[in-house]
């Protein structure tokens, strides 16, 4: 990992395959000492919780545990989506919530899991409005009463009316993934100095991002979210807080 390698550390960060009926036999193993915590991806994410001995506000909000540390045979769970998301948007677009209040306005596409550690994020940023699109407004309006005021929710296909003067967009949805676009989403409702950003990868540049940026917007891809979430685990993994640098992207970009 390039990580341990920059900063000489002695250790290991290696993918493990665990099926769910394996999994707490595998977290006695962490609790026992034999690895110093990990990243849980799906389809372990919810099932991991009733495992843990503490799971923190983030996780407990979102949903869903990405990181688990183990301290002494405790293991403490959190999510840490959230934070690679803020980290990104302040590296590539710094000032973008700092704006007065009553005009901070973003709109989320997609309701799916996702979309839950972009909205806590959102909140916790003081945003006075977020209106959450969804194909199925039913989903929309689910997750919205979960998590209460500020969210609207609405159907995607009235994007043009509720997205207006909009200063963020967020694609929380797979619509981007292969060059898949969505249809009929007007941009130029947005705000002038708006920022659009995609947590889709792969391709770096969605057509989303594209279209953005040939109308004038500001762009942020979805791989330093990837990246920038990685940080609070490691920290706390290796006593080592990581720096998200150009070369880490670079090698990154290489894997894609």
């Amino acid at each position: 990992m390039f990580w341990l390698e920059q900063y000489e550390i002695k250790g290991t960060y290696d993918p493990i395959d665990v099926a769910p009926e394996d999994l707490p036999a595998f977290i006695n193993r962490v609790r026992a000492g034999e690895f110093g915590g990990g990243n849980i991806t799906i389809p372990l994410k919810e099932q991991v919780g009733a495992l843990c001995d503490t799971i923190d506000e983030a996780a407990t909000s979102i949903g869903a545990i990405n990181t688990i540390v183990q301290t002494e045979g405790r293991i403490s769970a959190t999510n840490t989506d959230h934070y690679g998301f803020l980290a990104n948007l302040d590296q590539h677009a710094p000032g973008w919530s700092a704006r007065a209040a009553g005009t901070l306005h973003a709109v989320v596409l997609g309701a799916g899991g996702a979309s839950r550690a972009i909205i806590y994020a959102l909140q916790q940023r003081g945003y006075d409005r977020i209106t959450l699109l969804n194909r199925s407004v039913d989903r929309a309006e689910t997750l919205a009463r979960e998590f209460g005021a500020p969210i609207d929710p609405g159907p995607l296909n009235e994007f043009s009316r509720h997205a207006q003067g909009a200063n963020l967009l967020v694609n929380t949805s797979s619509i981007g993934m292969h060059g898949s676009a969505f249809e009929r989403l007007d941009l130029s409702v947005l705000a002038e100095d708006a920022i659009v950003t995609d947590l889709v990868y792969t391709p770096i540049m969605t057509p989303l991002l594209l279209e953005a940026r040939a109308r004038g917007l500001k762009t942020v891809d979805g791989l330093g979210m990837l990246l920038h979430q990685a940080v609070p685990g490691f920290e706390q993994w290796f006593g080592v807080r990581p720096e998200v640098t150009a070369e880490l992207r670079q090698r990154i970009e290489q894997d894609l």
